[in-house]
């Protein structure tokens, strides 16, 4: 009798345990596409790529490659748009080849605003190089979406 007690408090133990240890991983990805541009920096933005992202807990994982830019890449980061589809402030920078072809990454710990943000599809990657759109060199950018 003591040890079926003793078994159904371990089990009552681990049932309560496990929605507070576990936790699982959500994985976005984003198309790396042109930014909106004019007929006169259209000759230099050019290029694609994609990126992957993964949520675990409230730490962001990115990871992504591109090809083919008109120079080289300067910069990547990640930004929350105040709706989908629409520009907004950068949060986070990644790590960027720099070069016309390359890899980007990086981590961020995301608030639980940003957490949502990402969950509504707000968060995108965007890529500069040096012959990107005035002011900031933008060249690609890309959503990152279930």
């Amino acid at each position: 009798m003591i040890r079926l007690a003793l078994l159904a408090i371990t089990l009552a133990a681990l049932a309560i345990s496990v929605p507070l240890t576990a936790q699982g991983t959500d994985t976005y990805t984003a198309r790396l596409g042109w930014v909106p541009t004019t007929p006169t920096d259209r000759p230099n933005v050019t290029g694609k790529g994609s990126a992957t992202a993964t949520l675990s807990g409230r730490k962001l994982t990115i990871s992504g490659t591109f090809e083919g830019l008109a120079a080289p890449a300067t910069v990547a980061r990640v930004h929350r748009g105040i709706a989908k589809g629409a520009r907004g402030a950068a949060i986070g920078d990644l790590t960027v080849t720099q070069a016309a072809s390359g890899k980007l990454s990086g981590s961020i710990d995301l608030s639980a605003e940003q957490v949502e943000a990402l969950k509504q599809g707000k968060l995108y990657a965007q890529l500069h190089t040096a012959k990107g759109v005035p002011p900031d060199g933008s060249t690609l950018w890309g959503w990152f979406l279930k």
